[in-house]
């Protein structure tokens, strides 16, 4: 086991925590009870305490038991967007001793009958917006109850300018069996059976983004959550008066973990956005005196990116982590420029729910998954042979840590995804990596993302980060396409700054790569885009990309 990052660790934690024997939902009674009249969530101007969070968790699950017949450890789905109704959900669902499966609400009707098959899902928690797309599914899959939230019931008499129109619309009606309605589920006033869930059960099923293959359902228990909320809560220095800024998706690992059970865990306020604006976000952020904010490098870059950021206040910001991708050098430097803050990265997955790897706040290093987090073993192996590899020898990352989850819901999905090394079980990421003399960790690329060019080894991220060096570039994707000299090349979609379209040509980013790249990895083919194709947690979709080209050739 590496020992040797613990050196840099951030001042005043200890090297190991040990992760709470309580439920996820215990952390917000804890905050309800030490502070009824904080305000637990900020949404466009309204306010919620933690006494009124807890309530409405609480009656929530009193309608799941009674009204709906939801049992312990029966999977009930939120597919919505960010809002104070996908809080109270997650909570509502715990309390109710049942298993959170949050959805991506960017599938359509067909995506999403997958998922509902998959888990075998009866009742689902709903935003309006998203009802049509649901619907069709009553019956026709093993759903028999949908449960529909309007955002618009949170806002207050009077709200702000600039809200996304699904935040705005008045509540609706629906005229099908099988339809309830959040507002009446509060009314009614059931009250939730005693509790019964422990530690080791069940409380959230992510699934994994498909990107290799289809997606898979990460079985997560209130401990292995419990214990990357709590790391994330002494890691960033969080405190009861900490105010997190949520604009990562909250069906997504990271949002969910780090802007919301972690805050949760601590008492502190979330400021909500439902959809990713980047002027609303310095709004909020001066408005609100915002402290952490958790997001991801193309969601920095947006917000850097903004002409008028100058013209809002954002000194209150003491701690900006993310990960989904590196964060290139150059943007790296910019925002410490504009705001004296370092940018803290972090790596982890939807099978560790979140970080297994975070930069230490006083010591990160820019491009870094960072070092592991308390009680994290993490290895470099040989992905073929898996021995284990030593500093700087580039192999697969395999880890070892309290937050790893279970198992993958269907059994067939997890042949080879688990190995033993000195008598413990590691989870094998599929990611390719390297370890420095100083235990800190850097991601070369996905396994299945290697770009063979003339029998060169070509890793996109690699050519991304550099690419991201030229000062007319603001967002970079590398794929490899075929190439009947080459077997595969390098091509680079590029979005250039608004300052650059018009006076830069494609053939000037590939002589400027050629002159800072080694001759075989430069990409040989740029087409300029004036948006890439990304998940709703912002992560760019680079298989899409790729397979777009191959079907052109």
């Amino acid at each position: 086991m590496l020992t040797n990052h613990l050196q840099y660790y951030p001042n005043r934690v200890t090297k190991s925590l040990s992760v709470p024997q309580t439920t996820l939902y215990h952390n917000l009674e804890v905050a309800a009870a030490r502070f009824p009249d904080h305000p637990s969530m900020l949404y466009y101007g309204s306010e919620i305490s933690y006494r009124t969070f807890k309530e409405e968790a609480d009656a929530l699950a009193g309608y799941l038991q009674n009204k709906l017949g939801v049992e312990k450890g029966e999977p009930v789905l939120i597919f919505m967007q960010n809002s104070p109704q996908y809080a109270v959900s997650f909570y509502g669902i715990n309390r109710a001793d049942a298993l959170v499966v949050p959805i991506n609400p960017m599938l359509t009707s067909e995506e999403l009958a997958f998922f509902i098959q998959d888990s075998q899902i009866k009742n689902a928690i709903v935003g309006q917006e998203l009802y049509d797309r649901v619907q069709p599914l009553l019956k026709s899959t093993s759903l028999e109850s949908i449960l529909v939230a309007s955002y618009s019931d949170y806002l207050p008499a009077e709200h702000m300018e600039g809200l996304p129109p699904e935040v705005l619309a008045p509540r609706q009606s629906f005229h099908h069996a099988g339809t309830y309605y959040w507002k009446d589920a509060l009314a009614a006033g059931l009250s939730p059976k005693p509790a019964e869930a422990g530690p080791d059960d069940l409380c959230v099923m992510p699934y994994t983004s498909g990107t290799t293959g289809k997606p898979k359902g990460c079985m997560h228990t209130n401990s292995t959550v419990q214990a990357n909320a709590v790391s994330a809560y002494n890691w960033v220095s969080i405190t009861m008066d900490s105010v997190h800024l949520t604009t990562l998706p909250l069906f997504h690992v990271t949002g969910m973990l780090h802007s919301l059970h972690a805050p949760v865990y601590g008492g502190c306020t979330m400021v909500i956005l439902t959809r990713w604006d980047r002027e609303m976000a310095a709004k909020m952020i001066e408005e609100n005196q915002v402290t952490h904010w958790v997001m991801i490098s193309t969601m920095l870059i947006d917000f850097l990116s903004n002409p008028t950021l100058s013209s809002y206040e954002i000194s209150s910001l003491q701690v900006l982590a993310g990960g989904g991708a590196a964060l290139p050098e150059a943007v790296g430097n910019n925002l410490y420029e504009m705001t004296g803050l370092k940018f803290i990265e972090g790596y982890g997955l939807s099978e560790t729910i979140s970080h297994t790897h975070f930069n230490p706040p006083d010591r990160p290093k820019l491009q870094c998954l960072g070092v592991p987090s308390f009680d994290v073993d993490a290895r470099i192996i040989d992905p073929a042979t898996q021995l284990e590899l030593g500093v700087n020898e580039v192999g697969e990352i395999v880890v070892n840590g309290p937050q790893v989850f279970v198992r993958y819901y269907n059994e067939s999905d997890n042949e080879g995804s688990f190995l033993e090394i000195d008598g413990k079980t590691f989870f094998r990421t599929g990611d390719i990596g390297r370890v420095d003399e100083e235990g800190y960790f850097f991601i070369v690329d996905r396994v299945k993302r290697m770009i063979n060019a003339s029998g060169y080894k070509v890793w996109p991220t690699e050519v991304e980060s550099l690419l991201y060096n030229h000062p007319a570039i603001q967002q970079a994707c590398v794929v490899g396409v075929p190439d009947p000299r080459r077997g595969e090349t390098v091509k680079a979609f590029v979005i250039l700054n608004e300052d650059a379209k018009g006076s830069v040509a494609e053939e000037e980013i590939i002589e400027w790569a050629k002159e800072n790249m080694a001759a075989y990895k430069y990409p040989r083919l740029v087409e300029f885009r004036d948006s890439l194709p990304t998940t709703s947690s912002g992560k760019i979709l680079w298989r899409k990309l790729q397979e777009e080209e191959k079907s052109r050739v």
